[in-house]
């Protein structure tokens, strides 16, 4: 298989179509080698329209290229930027938003997940990424407040525990409800409020126990 081709095709038939124009966006989309935190199994799908399933349960599946496009413009990322991962999955998510960030804390329920997380991440020689064990919905205290907090996979409504990590004009990307209508959102922090702006609609799979005991926003 030509990967380089199909990186080419996936960017021209699948993003810009979505209105996925940010020119750093895509290009990062060039730098991290998609391929390389697929599961082998599942290679050939690399850069296909659809959830690639990472073997870690039912709900632990890597993103569709569009919808991890889509987030990475709609978040804006700076490069002196601190980031919380929600759910690192196979890693590849965590490299894309540590090109953007200053450093990235990610957080992954399942063990097996985070380890071979990690080994992707050494593998493509990212070094400002911490992949730690852990339930992400209620967040990583340690580091925050954050720039950027990244939920990758759904969850009914983002806990307030979350958003209370981000610092002022912080964002938050997260798709929220429940199939067959579930929305992207982002949130900005603005003081001690929180302003929500819908940015799509898609389905995804739901984060590994993404109903946390805490209260929920809003």
């Amino acid at each position: 298989m030509n990967f380089e081709q199909a990186r080419f095709n996936m960017v021209e038939q699948q993003l810009r179509p979505a209105r996925v124009l940010d020119p750093e966006v895509l290009d990062v989309l060039f730098v991290v080698k998609r391929e390389e935190f697929v599961p082998p199994a599942h290679r050939r799908l690399a850069f296909a329209d659809t959830e690639i399933p990472l073997g870690g349960g039912d709900a632990a599946r890597m993103f569709s290229p569009i919808v991890e496009a889509r987030a990475l413009q709609a978040l804006a990322m700076k490069k002196h930027e601190n980031v919380l991962e929600v759910g690192t999955g196979s890693g590849y998510m965590a490299a894309l938003l540590g090109v953007h960030a200053d450093r990235v804390w990610s957080l992954e329920i399942d063990p097996q997940l985070a380890a071979t997380a990690r080994e992707n991440l050494r593998r493509a020689g990212v070094t400002n990424v911490t992949v730690e064990v852990g339930n992400g919905l209620a967040g990583l205290a340690a580091h925050a407040p954050y720039d950027v907090i990244m939920v990758s996979g759904a969850v009914a409504k983002v806990p307030q525990v979350l958003l209370d990590q981000l610092k002022p004009g912080g964002r938050l990307f997260a798709i929220e409800g429940a199939a067959p209508a579930m929305q992207a959102a982002l949130y900005a922090r603005v003081g001690d409020a929180f302003r929500r702006v819908a940015v799509f609609e898609t389905v995804v799979a739901p984060l590994t126990d993404a109903e946390p005991a805490s209260a929920f926003a809003f």
